[in-house]
């Protein structure tokens, strides 16, 4: 299925503006907030998703995308991180779980980051 880049004339009254406005705008970006919930999110996404269209099918024409299967190559052949089991006191997991939120990570990827931040300073301070 081949996407058709939008124009003003095909598009929604709606969109219309939109693309117009982006058209003339000197600078034209889509800024992504930070959200309190899951439920504030989707409302976000439903109420921008004709300019987020448009940018996406700009974004296609211009060649700035990704395919799957690209991506999942690329991963392939660098190879996967190793998986590690670790006990962890429960205490510690739920503050790591809980500050990862805080940051909109995940909290492996959080422990997985302070665990290299602490390699690094310690790297630093056996240097010195």
């Amino acid at each position: 299925m081949e996407i058709q880049p939008i124009t003003a004339y095909d598009a929604t009254a709606r969109t219309q503006r939109l693309y117009l406005r982006r058209e003339h705008s000197m600078k034209s970006q889509f800024v992504i907030p930070k959200f309190q919930s899951e439920a504030e999110e989707a409302q976000w996404w439903f109420d921008h998703r004709e300019e987020s269209g448009v940018l996406m099918e700009e974004a296609v024409a211009a060649g700035r995308t990704s395919k799957l299967s690209d991506i999942i190559r690329i991963r392939q052949t660098t190879g996967n991180t190793p998986t590690v089991s670790i006990r962890i006191d429960p205490a510690d997991l739920s503050r790591a779980r809980m500050l990862a939120e805080r940051r909109g990570l995940r909290y492996q990827t959080y422990l997985k980051m302070i665990l290299h931040e602490a390699l690094e300073r310690d790297d630093r301070q056996l240097a010195s």
